[in-house]
């Protein structure tokens, strides 16, 4: 595709089937994908034609000659039926099934075969991630420990990577024996890392290791290469090393996963990053955080910069294909526009980007820790699945606008993300959340609001100049039965959308007042920033967004008299 062709929007589900130790993480379980018939449908409806889609070499080889491929023969018909085409993931995130792991001599031409019977099976795909970010999997199973084969040094770190490459490089000429037309889809997170002029030494170390897997498979990693000496002393196969410069697998295409928190930096001021472990090499302890806390420039971070360095270094056509943001629900908006924009950006300057990819779009369980703690603890993507069937939110909204219109306006937009608070907003007034009285409960409502960077104002407050509001919230608590508490027996929050029509459908959320009242409004407000409508009942509230809703089937009719009012 050349750059005559518009700017598409893919989608993606986290898919990772991780060992650790002796428990198995997949996500396609825990977001219950793998139970639910009609995923497939609602992403079609959103217009996504390319999806990030896994046949998994784990969830398919029980053992060398055990293949299920049932699940995914059901899974991938009815994709192909509903006119998507997917990119084949054959690895993500993981080691390999039981029986051959990552670190095992055969485990390239296990994959391979693997690669080889996916190809057969299914003659129609042409576009393949065997391996899903080889170097940061490597980085983080074999330097720091956190999934199997638990490595924490160079060795197994360098090990995996270069395994991991070989293992693509196989499964990417067995897939072409059969399908010549196939295209490699290489994944990788290129977070750059920087750092206090003290620990620069180890930024420059990390940002030329980051393009390691990249390099490998290019065909660079010869005698002349940064990391070449440095890889043979600590124990890779020179052979290995000199057959991928001998037999190069270039991708096609590069995914560039860009988070929040993929830009590091490093300091040794561990006192200025309390709550932050220590880490460090054998000559200086400094911490490693997020790039965004730390006051790097906001031109040198963030999507732009790390799509110039990739086009800059290779010239191969790019995509953003991993783009989530585990936030409140504007800031994961303002995470997908501030991507669409860069991309768009790119393009502008000549860049060959061919895509955005929603990612996550059924969610992820326990990211926040990098799945090493089993708390269950849920990020919603395009689609919330805690609601049954799983519920659209407003990222799913943006991708359908996009894909339809090329564009998505909300009002939560006119702000940027809080990464880039400092930076001037849009030109035009704000649009704000009208809240019908600022007592009681909707003082909560405007303290949450305030920390979540969405404007309020009030019928007293309401300046001329100001935008139209876009939503009208009353808060109530105190009523139903029982003794009340500081916030009453039962908290209400209703919203009504502009126009405020009294026909329009409204949101209304209940909660026991044994909740905390900052976690049921900042659910509430998530459900607000989707447009959801209807009457819920909330069965669990917790810090960090996490939420459960059931519907209120009796409930005491919404107070719209005091909203019409407001407005």
């Amino acid at each position: 595709m050349s750059l005559a062709h518009g700017l598409e929007l893919w989608g993606g589900l986290e898919c990772s089937v991780v060992r650790i130790g002796g428990d198995v993480r997949n996500q396609l379980v825990e977001t219950d994908h793998h139970e639910r018939a009609g995923d497939l449908g609602l992403v079609a409806e959103l217009g996504i034609r390319t999806l990030r889609y896994p046949v998994l070499w784990e969830t398919v080889s029980r053992s060398p000659d055990d293949d299920d491929w049932r699940w995914h023969d059901a899974q991938l018909k009815q994709l192909r039926t509903l006119g998507m085409s997917p990119i084949a993931g054959l690895m993500h995130h993981g080691s390999g099934p039981f029986w051959c792991d990552v670190l095992h001599p055969d485990f390239p031409a296990a994959l391979a075969r693997h690669a080889a019977n996916v190809a057969r099976r299914y003659p129609w795909i042409t576009m393949f991630t065997p391996v899903n970010e080889p170097m940061t999997t490597a980085r983080l199973c074999g330097l720091y420990g956190h999934w199997y084969p638990h490595g924490r040094d160079e060795v197994t770190c360098f090990a995996v990577v270069v395994a991991e490459c070989l293992a693509t490089a196989a499964a990417m000429r067995e897939i072409r024996r059969i399908t010549p037309s196939a295209k490699l889809v290489q994944t990788e997170d290129i977070g750059r890392v920087f750092a206090t002029p003290l620990l620069q030494y180890q930024a420059d170390h990390e940002n030329e290791r980051r393009w390691l897997a990249l390099d490998l498979l290019a065909g660079r990693v010869d005698r002349h290469h940064p990391f070449h000496r440095r890889l043979l002393d600590h124990g890779i196969d020179e052979r290995h090393l000199d057959w991928l410069a001998q037999n190069p697998c270039p991708p096609d295409l590069i995914g560039i996963d860009q988070y929040l928190t993929s830009d590091r930096f490093l300091d040794e001021k561990t006192e200025n990053h309390l709550g932050e472990a220590p880490g460090g090499n054998q000559w200086h302890s400094y911490v490693d955080v997020a790039a965004v806390n730390a006051g790097v420039p906001a031109a040198e971070s963030g999507f732009l910069p790390r799509i110039e360095e990739a086009w800059n270094r290779y010239g191969i056509p790019l995509a953003l294909t991993e783009v989530h943001n585990g936030c409140t629900r504007e800031e994961q908006l303002r995470w997908l526009k501030e991507a669409w924009g860069a991309a768009n950006a790119a393009r502008a300057g000549g860049i060959n980007l061919r895509a955005v990819s929603v990612w996550s779009l059924f969610g992820a369980a326990d990211w926040n820790s990098l799945l090493t703690r089993r708390k269950g603890f849920y990020e919603s993507g395009a689609f919330d699945v805690r609601f049954s069937p799983p519920r659209p939110t407003g990222i799913a909204t943006f991708a359908r606008e996009v894909i339809r219109a090329g564009s998505f306006d909300h009002p939560v937009l006119d702000r940027p993300g809080w990464w880039r608070a400092d930076e001037h907003r849009t030109a035009s007034p704000l649009r704000p959340i009208l809240l019908a009285q600022s007592d009681g409960l909707a003082r909560t409502v405007i303290s949450c609001c305030d920390t979540r960077r969405l404007d309020t104002t009030t019928p007293e407050s309401q300046a001329s100049d100001a935008g139209k509001p876009w939503a009208a919230v009353e808060a109530e608590s105190g009523f139903g039965g029982g003794r009340a508490r500081k916030f009453g027996s039962s908290l209400r929050l209703t919203c009504r959308y502009a126009p405020f029509e009294d026909s329009a459908p409204s949101l209304v959320v209940e909660a026991a007042h044994t909740f905390d009242p900052v976690h049921v409004v900042n659910a509430f407000l998530d459900l607000m920033v989707d447009g959801a409508t209807g009457r819920l009942r909330m069965t669990r509230a917790e810090a960090w967004g996490q939420y459960t809703f059931e519907a209120a089937n009796r409930s005491i009719p919404a107070n719209a008299t005091a909203v019409r009012r407001a407005v």
